[in-house]
């Protein structure tokens, strides 16, 4: 399996909005899945703790593609 290279501050700009994102989620009485499952990440993941929510939430931001629109 190869690794994905990711710019490095593509991984810092992800951890920060997935910092952020917990946070509120924090804020609102949520738990670490419920952050996981806000970015459609699969709730088996096994987050047990916000460090890991945020990583898990970082690479997937990271790892996304972004949709390209052709014009019509």
């Amino acid at each position: 399996m190869s690794e994905v290279l990711i710019n490095p501050q593509q991984k810092a700009h992800a951890t920060d909005l997935a910092r952020q994102a917990c946070a509120r989620v924090f804020r609102d009485g949520g738990a670490p899945i419920d952050a996981l499952e806000a970015f459609g990440i699969a709730t088996d993941a096994g987050a047990t703790d916000w460090r890991e929510a945020v990583e898990l939430i970082a690479a997937a931001l990271c790892t996304q593609r972004p949709e390209v629109r052709l014009a019509a």
